[in-house]
């Protein structure tokens, strides 16, 4: 088994919304590295499920994959957003797989938390620059993860906020 961040903007899909349908799919990632390991993804992998350009951004909740990756179907519809001209059904260039509700945290595990948590560090989600919306995670990141969301870690003041 292994271990994942995948952000989702709070305007397209929230962890309270997969809590209520229980399980959706993973589509419109448009970023090759990021659709490289979806395609890596088996069923069963945990997700940390990541609210970014929210206020906080961050971890709230946890998903597992329940389905593959297959070919995102969206990247053939010439009217929808994830339209991509490029890619053929035959010879698809965009993949997506589909998710199922775990646990929604009572709290956000807040970047600044996450970024300040030395045990973190290695995170690709707290490297400048390195940030995919779809990300291998380690077990021993995720286990912290979901013992610092379950216990409603929040905000933690660090050296940049304490200013």
């Amino acid at each position: 088994m292994r271990y994942w961040l995948m952000k989702c903007e709070p305007e397209a899909y929230t962890i309270e919304r997969l809590e209520r349908e229980d399980e959706t799919s993973w589509e419109g990632v448009r970023n090759f590295q990021a659709r490289n390991f979806l395609r890596e993804m088996k069923v069963g992998d945990g997700v940390l499920f990541y609210s970014s350009n929210a206020d906080p951004s961050g971890v709230v909740g946890v998903a597992r994959v329940s389905r593959e990756a297959y070919p995102d179907p969206h990247a053939f519809e010439r009217d929808h957003e994830y339209f991509d001209p490029r890619s053929k059904e035959d010879s698809p260039t965009w993949y997506m797989v589909d998710v199922r509700f775990v646990e929604r945290f009572p709290g956000i595990v807040s970047l600044d938390t996450l970024k300040a948590t030395l045990a973190l560090k290695r995170m690709m989600v707290v490297q400048p620059g390195r940030r995919p919306s779809v990300q291998p995670v380690m077990p021993e990141e995720f286990e912290l993860v979901v013992k610092m969301g379950r216990a409603g870690t929040t905000k933690m003041a660090t050296k940049k906020s304490r200013r």
